[in-house]
């Protein structure tokens, strides 16, 4: 009798065990179909992409070239640009320093740095990190110079207005992140770089690197690739945002060590637990419209919160936290950059790892702007309407919009028109579909039904 207990309960941990495998299995092939797909649509040069589940790698693979030039492949060496996803590092290494007692959200700017305008002096490091500062966007004015010295750089940027009064609304800033790297340097007696990898890179020696130069070469680094629409190719980006913006854009990562850093991020090794989930609360902005925690962006996916950033519209990280799940998307350029591919991965990528975190109307989203890049223009219009038709109440303005310009500015300016007239049917009370449809118009010499 205990011989035949033992033998079932053996067969019964093999059958758990092989159904397990199995299901691993047709995960790892149902993603690696999506992303191939993906990958071709959208022409993307190269891609890593990473799956941590319940504090497990269940995915970890590398598609296409990280140098068209050399046609060196994707690797687990290939150090990827995170571009804005940097950002998420900079908030790590802030509350690091406010789990020390070192510095307050609450502190005024003013506080760590000097020889500010007086409406400058009263904004809060809170402000700087859930984008609510209102001040004045370095990146926007062509007076203020990579070149010039920092000193140089606030001189003019002092005298540009306030965008709004602070705390009142989100609105994406590169002003916030040098503040805060010129705080973080303040506090610590050490360079953003030095301090950001001792404290979150320590035993990492290689595949962790700083630079905004895109044009800047490393070994084993994927160049930045932009679309050329005229010669339909790929051409080297060689912006440079300079030294300051290290903070805002300019890690340099591979999928391993970015897995690492999430590793040690889940086992509270930057940050005990509390302080971890108080970056993720969200702000609260006076105008109680916006939603975006302490550095991180929050997306509902089926109704499930999670948190994570983008960078470039070539990145992204994203936590589930009550699901125990984080998806890495790395890639180094995309032909239509302006469909936010790295979002539609992340959402579509859980819901093949997690039912729960299933989102038809992401997905739905997703396939519209597919069909409309590799099915003649009539056919996708036909899928967009059975879409509709299915869930009249989902809202698709704003991605026809989108779609409507990736076209035309890709050459296929009737197809674009056709979409944006779809928008102006679809949304007859929208004074932007209706502005963006002129401007179609316009572009295809049509004037006098543009105006």
């Amino acid at each position: 009798m205990k011989n035949s207990f033992f033998i079932t309960s053996l067969l019964l941990v093999f059958n758990l065990s092989f159904s397990q495998k199995n299901e691993d299995r047709l995960i790892e092939q149902k993603i690696d179909t999506y992303i191939k797909e993906v990958i071709q649509i959208n022409e993307i040069p190269g891609v890593a992409l990473g799956v941590v589940k319940n504090g497990k790698v269940i995915y970890e693979k590398y598609f296409g070239k990280a140098s068209l030039e050399d046609h060196k492949a994707v690797d687990k060496n290939t150090a990827f640009k995170l571009f804005s996803t940097t950002k998420l590092i900079t908030n790590i290494g802030v509350f690091q320093l406010i789990e020390k007692g070192k510095l307050s959200l609450e502190d005024p700017i003013s506080k760590y740095i000097g020889n500010l305008p007086k409406e400058w002096q009263t904004i809060q490091v809170k402000n700087l990190l859930s984008h609510s500062s209102g001040l004045p966007n370095i990146v926007m004015f062509e007076d203020i110079k990579i070149t010039m010295s920092l000193n140089e750089k606030m001189a003019i940027l002092s005298q540009k207005p306030m965008e709004f009064v602070t705390g009142n609304e989100y609105s994406y800033n590169q002003t916030n992140y040098l503040f805060l790297t010129k705080i973080i340097e303040k506090i610590t007696g050490l360079t953003f770089e030095d301090y950001i990898l001792q404290n979150q890179f320590p035993a990492i020696q290689s595949g962790v690197y700083f630079s905004s130069n895109f044009g800047e070469n490393f070994p084993y680094s994927a160049p930045r690739y932009n679309y050329d629409i005229k010669t339909k190719s790929y051409t080297k980006s060689t912006s440079n945002f300079g030294f300051d913006a290290h903070s805002a854009n300019g890690l340099n990562i591979t999928l391993q060590n970015f897995i690492q850093w999430n590793e040690n991020l889940d086992k509270d090794v930057y940050l005990n637990k509390e302080t971890k989930y108080s970056m993720w609360k969200p702000f609260q902005f006076a105008n109680n419209t916006d939603r975006f925690a302490y550095g991180w962006e929050i997306v509902p996916v089926n109704k499930i919160l999670s948190y994570g950033f983008t960078g470039g519209n070539e990145t992204a990280f994203r936590k589930f936290p009550d699901n125990k799940l984080t998806i890495v998307f790395l890639s180094n350029g995309h032909k239509y950059s302006s469909l936010y591919v790295q979002s539609q991965v992340i959402n579509h990528v859980v819901s093949i790892v997690d039912q729960s975190l299933k989102d038809d109307y992401y997905l739905a989203g997703e396939k519209v702007n597919q069909t409309f890049l590799k099915l003649n223009i009539e056919k996708a219009k036909q899928n967009y309407l059975a879409i509709k038709k299915s869930h009249p109440d989902w809202d698709f303005q704003y991605r026809l919009n989108i779609i409507g310009y990736t076209l035309m500015d890709h050459g296929r300016i009737n197809d674009g028109i056709k979409v944006l007239e779809l928008n102006t049917i679809e949304n007859p009370k929208s004074g932007n579909a209706f502005d963006s449809l002129a401007d179609g118009y316009f572009r295809n010499n049509q004037f006098e039904i543009s105006k």
